[in-house]
């Protein structure tokens, strides 16, 4: 059971939380509840899409649609036994055979079957395309495909609890328990129920352009989240928690899911409060018992009376570069890289309050996908010598042999922020010295696809381009965001050969072959700058007076990975 990863942890504060509170709670229903700060962006239910990855859906979703596993505190992938089990047949061909558990029902009294495994495969498999001016597009606007692209078939009976998941011969996906997990796993009956077919199953086989083109239109948007507006027949919930309401006044309400078949939750209503509320005045209403936001992000931010720290998370804080426009040419990012400076970045914005664990947010972050506490980051960085501070003379020089002058860099993020606007302030001062002109364009409404239309020409964001929690050990996300057409390379990235390192990785057991391709990469990586690597970021994880059960979890699930385990002593 879920409940065994549990440890209790008991916080000593004063009064921040009292019996009053009522987090976002509405006139006709009273229940005390525990409201939560996270910065990330409420924006799709569907954490498997570009636009529910991009904007934190894990962090947020994670205990309402689950899955065979979960990210754990520590970005660990951990079973959850409650959804059900997943192990690895032995053979030639990579086999793993998924049961889900009989007892398993979505709230609204629909069971789960093998039939949410087959469209979380089909969605994310890139099998399924449309010509486009570039080559075939993918119909489903998936985060990625890395793991479900090597998976052959999947044996599923239609409303079947067991599923077979088949991968290609001669493949071995090794982060394979990355692959249907909580907040990326969703409801096939609800899509099957919207495009009027009996089964997605049956539909997605028949090759009917016409029915598997409305199954990927309803997969890319019929889940979005709009504050007011939610028809909660398509919001169905696989855990603990589900959707009562969501509104910019009263926050995203989660309640007990009447229907969950494992441990009820201790706390019956939680009120998320996301990205683009006012953290500053919810912290001085006591309307908060759980905070978990990027350092310094909140201007005038009081937690008195909480237990707080400050911890490295492992989300990569970058600058994720456009390959077009005023970055078209390599030389102008490699000039734009020089005059960033990192080393100040870092000192002043990056450090983190905590003891670095593990090598977690101990420096300059000098690696695109290796973290820090990897074996392996120690002899991979050599690539970032020459951009570990701002080098204005070698900046100008850079741009100057590019034949480019004077360009202007538009540096866009999700506000307020008042940590990544300090950011680009300290790099627009730094690279001004080289003729690079640095313009904020930060706001409440953006979100990272801006650099794929043009809009801006770098996004300052933590890995994937999230704007709140990011980030596992697996560090699957970070190496999928620059695969060439996955749904996160947001700045257009092509590499032929970073694409066959990172398919090699996934399925290479032998240490010193890896230690030689994460080194290639990295290399690569220094040489072409897709992306500018700055520190771990920094995150403020805070619990107030009488909660128990709070684990800090700097990672993409946030400190929500066990809400359906906290209490609030009143």
């Amino acid at each position: 059971m879920r409940r065994s990863t549990i440890r209790l942890i008991t916080v000593l504060a004063t009064a921040a939380v009292t019996t009053s509170v009522v987090a976002g709670c509405s006139t006709k229903n009273q229940v005390p509840s525990i409201g939560y700060a996270v910065d990330a962006a409420v924006a799709s239910y569907n954490g498997a899409s570009t636009l529910g990855a991009s904007s934190g859906a894990a962090a947020v979703f994670g205990r309402v649609l689950t899955g065979f596993f979960y990210t754990g505190p520590d970005g660990q992938q951990v079973a959850d036994t409650d959804v059900g089990t997943a192990k690895e047949v032995p053979g030639e061909t990579q086999t793993v055979q998924y049961r889900l558990n009989p007892d398993g029902v979505y709230s609204d009294g629909v069971k789960t079957s093998c039939d949410d495994l087959v469209l979380a495969w089909s969605a994310r498999s890139g099998k399924f395309t449309r010509p486009g001016d570039r080559g075939p597009v993918s119909l489903f606007d998936a985060a990625s495909t890395v793991g479900y692209e090597e998976i052959e078939r999947i044996d599923c009976q239609p409303g079947s609890k067991d599923a077979t998941v088949v991968f290609r011969p001669g493949k071995h996906y090794l982060p394979w328990r990355t692959l249907f997990t909580a907040a990326e796993m969703m409801p096939a009956h609800v899509v099957a129920q919207a495009v009027g077919v009996p089964n997605v199953v049956n539909a997605l086989q028949t090759g009917d352009g016409a029915v598997i083109g409305r199954i990927a239109e309803f997969w890319n948007t019929g889940w979005t989240v709009n504050a007011g507006a939610l028809d909660l027949t398509k919001f169905p919930s696989s855990g603990p928690y589900r959707i009562e309401s969501f509104s910019a006044k009263d926050g995203l309400v989660l309640v007990a899911n009447e229907k969950w078949w494992g441990a009820a939750p201790e706390t019956k209503r939680i009120v998320v409060w996301p990205k683009g509320t006012d953290f500053a005045a919810k912290a001085k209403e006591n309307a908060l018992g759980v905070v978990d936001l990027g350092a310094g992000s909140v201007a005038d931010l009081k937690l008195d009376g909480f237990d707080e720290q400050t911890v490295a998370s492992r989300s990569a804080e970058q600058l994720v570069l456009a390959t077009g426009g005023v970055f078209s040419r390599v030389e102008v990012r490699r000039a734009f890289a020089q005059c960033v400076p990192r080393q100040a970045l870092f000192d002043t914005l990056g450090k983190a309050g905590e003891p670095p664990q593990h090598g977690l947010g101990a420096g300059v972050l000098n690696a695109h996908v290796v973290q820090q506490d990897s074996l392996y980051y120690p002899a991979v960085i050599g690539g970032a010598d020459r951009y570990r501070g701002a080098d204005i003379p070698a900046a100008t020089a850079t741009l100057a042999s590019a034949g480019t002058a004077q360009p202007t860099v538009r540096i866009g993020y999700q506000g307020p922020d008042a940590r990544r606007a300090q950011t680009v302030a300290m790099i627009a001062e730094s690279c001004r010295g080289a003729g690079i002109t640095v313009v904020d364009a930060g706001s409440p409404d953006f979100t990272p696809v801006r650099l794929r239309e043009g809009a801006v020409d770098a996004v300052l964001g933590g890995t994937g381009a999230v704007p709140g929690p990011a980030g596992s050990s697996a560090g699957v996300v970070a190496f999928a965001a620059l695969r060439a057409g996955s749904g996160l390379d947001f700045g257009g990235f092509a590499n032929g050969r970073y694409d066959a390192i990172t398919d090699q990785l996934a399925g290479e057991a032998n240490s010193t072959a890896t230690l030689n391709l994460l080194t290639e990469a990295e290399n690569l990586l220094w040489a072409q700058l897709p992306s500018i690597p700055l520190f771990a970021t920094p995150r403020v994880i805070a619990f107030g007076n009488g909660m128990q059960n709070g684990i800090a979890g700097p990672t993409q699930a946030g400190t929500g990975w066990n809400m359906d385990r906290w209490v609030l002593q009143r």
